[in-house]
């Protein structure tokens, strides 16, 4: 049976976690709150990536569009990705430690995706950027074979007393996750266990398609890489 507690505003949640994310440091923690501008989780290639995949799984629908709203609110207090394994607090009724783990990418399905996208991306920068062309994004991006996780690849736990598979806490930390990817690409290849210079060509002279904004990925695109009705919003 699913908790529910008491409602909060979206205003007394906000001065809320700004309070819980204060007093974390004052006792020490040198927490990393996920503090998103607007409405929009991501913006970037992978942030995106990340967040559009989530909504590609059917287990997760029913607690995504909760933990949506507790990260656009400030509710994530901390957020430290370390290898494979994510630790947040998130603020609630009460605040929940959420743990997340991310199974590392099987060799044989990297040793793949290495294959498909050989001489296709020019260099480090690009790669994590999100300055990709078409037939690579679709081939990173891919539901089933490229580089973000399934849902039988991410492992997690909460210690509130909802008994649901997954919180809204968990699918907080999920969200802050992507929204993290944003400023920070690299954490992706760390959470797989590999290593984004393997993907990179040797022949820098051959030039291919890129996108025209690292910021900005059409959304038809992600509709169409995750077979999803896109609604990051």
């Amino acid at each position: 049976m699913a908790y529910y507690g008491p409602y909060i505003s979206v205003s007394e949640r906000k001065a809320k976690a700004e309070k819980v994310v204060k007093k974390l440091k004052a006792e020490g923690l040198d927490a990393k709150p996920v503090r998103i501008s607007g409405n929009q989780i991501a913006k970037t290639f992978w942030g995106k990536g990340w967040c559009t995949h989530l909504l590609s799984f059917s287990d997760f629908a029913n607690r995504l569009p909760r933990g949506k709203s507790y990260v656009r609110h400030g509710s994530v207090c901390h957020l430290q990705v370390d290898g494979q394994n994510v630790e947040a607090l998130v603020s609630g009724s009460a605040l929940y430690r959420v743990t997340i783990s991310i199974t590392p990418l099987e060799e044989s399905r990297w040793e793949e995706l290495k294959s498909r996208c050989m001489g296709k991306v020019g260099s480090l920068l690009e790669l994590l950027e999100g300055k990709l062309s078409d037939d690579v994004m679709a081939v990173i991006a891919h539901r089933k074979t490229g580089l973000f996780p399934g849902p039988k690849e991410i492992k997690f736990s909460c210690d509130c007393p909802d008994s649901a598979r997954m919180c809204k806490h968990i699918a907080a930390a999920l969200y802050g996750i992507g929204h993290r990817l944003d400023a920070e690409p690299r954490l992706l290849f760390t959470l797989r266990n590999v290593e984004p210079n393997d993907l990179m060509t040797l022949n820098l002279s051959q030039e291919f398609p890129q996108s025209n904004d690292p910021h900005a990925i059409p959304d038809h695109q992600l509709e169409e890489i995750f077979g999803i009705d896109l609604d990051l919003d």
